[in-house]
């Protein structure tokens, strides 16, 4: 691979730092090819050339200085547009956020411009990342780079689309109910949505803790040296986790010798598409030739699941009602009718569902004292299109796309660490993830079983025609 456009960010950051390569050559085929290819993907709500170009010609200065360089020293990178950034503005898809400009940045902005990485454009996003289909708006339809037209799916859709495109190699997200993960499946790329907390958050999500932030990468060992960068505490985030990061990349590799490993092909309720299935169900039977130790499992916590995901999700956009008596015409309708779902609730309605949450989130955590990892389908469909909020034959609803998405948000809700991993493609060409769950704080471990699997199952050789 000679474009460095398409070249890992582990290779790059190797190479600028031999000075094989310039930090200004770098940015500047990405800039090319996202000028080229992204009026037809639509991945960005806006490019920072300029900006990008001026830290670019710093970066190499530095390199030819002899200085101390950063780990992602000249390798660019691109942040979602839910995401803080001092002096941008910051859209999040919708029209009513017109004129809000965040006056700091978020934590993991600070750490990757400190690892050396160079900004280069901000990601598209639905409206306050409401759903799982690649369209606002603000923005129109995100498309998925394997089928034009196509779902390129939730909130961080931008970044999944730009990280297949070859848009650089590295892409920031967030996820809270599937976000890094959903576009990971649809696009055909990695994603990891780590532990909560792990990597800090300011200013903090009003989501009942379920918002994570997370790299979206054609490797894993990308993502591995991306989280290793982004992750660490903040006292801005209260909730975040005190441990310093850890050598992520160091620990990839290896076999899964000694693991034992839960395959739930539907956790006990979800429907899932037949090629999906059949892919995933193959994926998974390829495990115990890597050590593991596999058994298919149907968690008796599982069907608990969706009544929960379909009354906690319209309180997190709660807060948003105050904006429809002047914008109500100029949103989604599908937010519109997500909003106003919580009509009626009572706070005691809310304690109630929310103590039958956190036996959920107890009766998951006992399942992992029992199993190292959880595989599952990671979405139920392929690509369908972005016009709809659902495949045609699933269930059509106001606001509810969930019924396709049934094997993320549990993962949010406990925070646990879990990843999307490629493991092939429909008859139609469409890609498909397979989900690796991990138990809490086991960030490095999610990562590891992953790299065991992309070195026997590789796939970042597989890119769109577009």
């Amino acid at each position: 691979m000679t474009d460095p456009a398409r070249m890992p960010a582990t290779e790059l950051a190797d190479l600028i730092r031999r000075r094989q390569i310039s930090p200004v050559e770098v940015v500047g085929s990405v800039l090319a090819r996202i000028a080229a290819l992204e009026p037809r993907l639509n991945a960005f709500t806006e490019v920072f050339a300029d900006a990008a170009r001026d830290a670019a010609r710093a970066a190499e200065a530095a390199v030819m200085a002899g200085g101390e360089l950063g780990p992602l020293h000249g390798v660019p990178v691109t942040i979602k547009d839910l995401t803080a950034m001092a002096g941008v503005a910051l859209r999040a898809g919708s029209r009513t956020t017109e004129g809000q400009v965040p006056a700091q940045d978020a934590p993991l902005i600070g750490r990757l411009r400190a690892a050396g990485a160079i900004i280069v454009g901000r990601t598209t996003t639905p409206e306050f990342g409401w759903k799982g289909v690649s369209e606002s708006p603000l923005t129109g339809i995100t498309h998925n780079p394997w089928r034009h037209g196509g779902n390129a799916g939730a909130s961080s859709a931008g970044a999944g689309a730009a990280c297949a495109a070859g848009f650089g190699p590295l892409h920031q997200g967030g996820d809270g109910a599937g976000s890094i993960r959903m576009p990971a499946h649809f696009s055909g790329v990695f994603g990891l949505k780590p532990t909560f907390g792990r990597v800090a958050h300011a200013p903090s999500s009003n989501s009942d803790n379920v918002v994570h932030q997370g790299p979206i990468t054609r490797t894993v060992a990308d993502a591995a040296l991306m989280l290793r960068c982004m992750a660490g505490p903040d006292p801005r985030d209260y909730l975040s986790l005190e441990a310093p990061p850890a050598d992520y990349p160091a620990r990839l590799g290896g076999d899964l010798a000694g693991l034992r490993i839960a395959f739930s092909p539907d956790l006990g309720h979800a429907r899932v598409d037949r090629d999906v299935a059949a892919l995933v169900r193959d994926a998974a039977a390829s495990l115990p030739a890597l050590g593991a130790a596999v058994e298919e499992v149907t968690p008796a916590w599982g069907p608990d699941g969706p009544a929960l995901i379909r009354f906690f999700w319209p309180t997190q956009y709660a807060q948003h009602t105050r904006l429809l008596p002047r914008w109500r015409d100029a949103m989604d309708p599908g937010l519109v009718a997500l909003i106003e779902a919580n009509a009626g609730r009572t706070v005691a309605d809310y304690q109630i569902m929310r103590e039958r949450k956190l036996a959920y989130i107890g009766a998951i955590g006992a399942f992992f004292a029992e199993w190292d990892y959880l595989v599952t389908p990671a979405v139920s469909v392929a690509a369908f299109p972005a016009t709809r909020l659902a495949p045609e034959g699933w269930p059509e609803h106001a606001w509810d796309w969930l019924t396709w998405a049934e094997f993320s948000y549990p993962f949010n809700f406990t925070g646990n660490p879990a990843a999307s991993v490629p493991c092939g493609f429909t008859p139609a060409g469409l890609p498909v993830g397979l989900q690796i769950v991990g138990r809490r704080f086991d960030d490095a471990g999610v990562l590891r079983v992953a790299s065991v699997l992309e070195a026997a199952r590789p796939w970042a050789q597989h890119w769109p025609s577009l």
